[in-house]
């Protein structure tokens, strides 16, 4: 997929340490979420705006009554005012929270990361009134709340987010059957993980989803650690998922791990291509914005 740099918005200040701090999450999906659309109308990237987050495109069939044609002079493109209570997409937030999701080398773990940028998104479709629903799974389901637009759905997916925790293995062909089978309408499918797993397995699991109408959009998180393991000579590393000790060459590990890193990142870009998915990859250090800019630009290409 090729990549743009998001524009330069508020959530650069706002950096994963500050998040941190924040301590309640639907403060953090605000601020992210509040500073990007800020952001996104003085650069009018893709013409979307914080004043457009409460419009969606005309159809053939809608009201011409409806029309903003005020907004349609400046843009070029006619929109019409969203309703109370209008659904346009269901939105599904996959969390990865096996055992591994709970590294972080610093204050941030990935599940954090995770949880911020899925409140985030939850957030965005909640300022356009999208349906939102949460599944949480390691080697079995960990939470599940079928998508709502309603606002006490909203404040219950939150405290659902806020209470997970890494904990077992993965089995991605299990997680993504039980979500077919939960989640039958199509809709859109936003995944966070760190993917460790083959992407052949991965691949074909997320075909069955796809083949049904599914948009996914996969989230790969890493910890900058995990890019640049810190190793000594002698080093023994322990598997978050198994609890299995390996005592390795660290220098030698080196040597060859940036090549094998970026050798499973292409084999899982190419699997979530094959699927018919999206993927982008996020370190923990970075600020949230890149996600949500890569997201938005999923969004406009769906539509």
């Amino acid at each position: 997929m090729n990549t743009v740099a998001p524009p330069r918005t508020p959530t650069r200040l706002i950096t994963p340490e500050i998040l941190a701090g924040l301590g309640n999450l639907e403060l953090v999906a605000r601020a992210v979420v509040d500073g990007m659309l800020n952001g996104l109308h003085r650069s009018d990237v893709f013409g979307f705006s914080q004043e457009f987050a409460e419009y969606r495109d005309y159809v053939p069939g809608d009201d011409p009554r409806f029309v903003d044609w005020n907004a349609y002079a400046r843009t070029g493109r006619p929109y019409v005012k969203r309703f109370e209570g209008e659904t346009n997409t269901r939105l599904m937030l996959m969390l990865d929270v096996s055992a591994s999701m709970g590294f972080g080398a610093r204050d941030v773990s990935k599940l954090d990361y995770s949880r911020w940028l899925a409140a985030a998104l939850a957030w965005l479709a909640h300022r356009q009134h999208d349906a939102v629903g949460l599944f949480a799974f390691h080697d079995t389901v960990a939470a599940f709340q079928p998508p709502s637009a309603r606002g006490v759905a909203r404040e219950r997916l939150f405290h659902t987010l806020d209470g997970l925790r890494a904990a077992s293995g993965t089995d991605w062909p299990a997680a993504l059957r039980h979500l077919g089978a939960r989640v039958p309408r199509r809709g859109v499918l936003a995944v966070f993980s760190d993917f460790y797993c083959a992407p052949d397995v991965l691949g074909q699991a997320l075909r069955g989803l796809c083949v049904r109408g599914h948009d996914v959009f996969l989230v790969h998180v890493l910890d900058p650690a995990e890019r640049e393991p810190d190793l000594g000579r002698g080093a023994a590393l322990r598997d978050a998922e198994t609890a299995e000790v390996m005592e390795v060459d660290g220098q030698e590990l080196r040597s060859g791990y940036p090549e094998r890193l970026a050798d499973h990142e292409r084999g899982l870009r190419r699997a979530a291509a094959s699927a018919g998915a999206d993927y982008v990859r996020v370190d923990t250090d970075q600020p949230l914005d890149r996600a949500l800019f890569e997201y938005l630009r999923f969004r406009a290409r769906q539509s």
